[in-house]
């Protein structure tokens, strides 16, 4: 598909997008894509899609736990 994608081509490509966008503007662009690729790379990773792997961790016990560790150690105070 791009055998015959040359330096040339990849200079006029360049020119083109920076006509489009305007120089001021590409570092900004540049910044949301580069943040884009790191947010799916971490979703992919994740082996939770509700567990993302920046955020923070919470506690995931169920409350039937909680009740029932709590109860344990009033249990074993004297």
């Amino acid at each position: 598909m791009f055998q015959g994608f040359t330096g040339w081509h990849a200079l006029i490509l360049l020119v083109i997008i920076v006509l489009l966008f305007g120089a001021t503007k590409l570092p900004g662009l540049a910044k949301s894509v580069g943040q884009s690729m790191k947010i799916f790379k971490n979703e992919v990773k994740s082996e939770d899609p509700a567990k993302p792997l920046d955020g923070p961790q919470l506690n995931q016990t169920s409350p039937e736990v909680q009740q029932t560790t709590d109860a344990t150690k009033s249990d074993s105070k004297p």
